[in-house]
């Protein structure tokens, strides 16, 4: 879990270097926020990214262009287990281009499990990250906070928690189903997912769980209560590839509410 993560997407919009636009404390502050301990031992803190008015940043699966976050926690103290809860994002068009993110603030809920219980947990490190505007600018910031165990509940990550997608269970999900057939260049996806609908204009976001694979653009539809989705999945390599179901990740946004699925069945 503390393995550096490399910068695995580049922008595709035309992008300048921070320095070419004043520095990125112009554009973005970044702060790390305490939540306490949990009586499971765990910590809860969130990772706050604050924006200069018309910023965005990007998702884990940023879309067409972006650079998802991505944190290297070397030089942490007693970090083991490192998991983020990902409210729910808004969908983007510009210059032609689909992205997923957020704008103005992005306030990132992270729990961590200590490697050694009841010892002091600091987290010290850097996170990569894009922000677009009329421009778009890859990002790097370092952070350094001991997370403090009797901290309180704090607000603003209680509402980013609550911001989370619904649970398939929650969103009424009956049923999903991937089903797969080889392509030119890889492996052609539909996902079929059975629910009500989740308010206005949808669209499903499949992430095909294996860090190697890239999923290109989802082509969305609703017929009843059942939403459909297509994409392509494409090896980095080129080289050919196995698809494992239960790692499919589904995220429906709809205008109401948002859905995360994991995992879907043959159909």
């Amino acid at each position: 879990m503390l393995k550096f993560v490399a910068l695995a997407a580049c922008l595709t919009v035309p992008s300048l270097s921070s320095a070419q636009v004043g520095g990125l404390d112009d554009i973005v502050q970044l702060e790390i926020l305490d939540g306490g301990q949990t009586e499971r031992g765990t910590y809860i803190g969130a990772i706050k990214m604050t924006l200069a008015d018309g910023w965005k940043t990007y998702w884990r699966a940023p879309g067409d262009a972006g650079i998802p976050p991505q944190f290297d926690w070397r030089g942490s103290r007693n970090v083991g287990e490192v998991s983020f809860t990902w409210p729910s994002p808004k969908v983007f068009d510009q210059n032609g281009l689909r992205t997923i993110g957020y704008e103005n603030q992005l306030i990132l809920p992270v729990e961590i499990t200590p490697k050694r219980a009841g010892k002091p947990v600091q987290l010290k490190g850097q996170m990569l990250f894009g922000v677009c505007s009329d421009i778009c600018v890859p990002g790097q910031l370092k952070f350094n906070h001991d997370l403090n165990a009797t901290a309180g509940r704090n607000p603003a990550i209680a509402a980013a928690l609550a911001a989370q997608p619904y649970s398939a269970r929650e969103a009424g999900v009956k049923s999903a189903t991937c089903r797969l057939s080889p392509t030119k260049d890889g492996m052609k996806i539909e996902a079929k997912v059975r629910l009500p609908s989740t308010g206005g204009s949808e669209m499903m976001i499949i992430e095909p769980g294996d860090p190697s694979l890239w999923a290109s653009e989802s082509q969305t539809r609703r017929e009843g209560n059942v939403l459909t989705s297509t994409a392509e999945l494409i090896s980095d390599g080129g080289n050919a590839f196995a698809i494992d179901r239960s790692e499919i990740r589904l995220t429906v946004l709809g205008g109401a509410h948002s859905v995360d699925i994991q995992g879907c069945t043959p159909g």
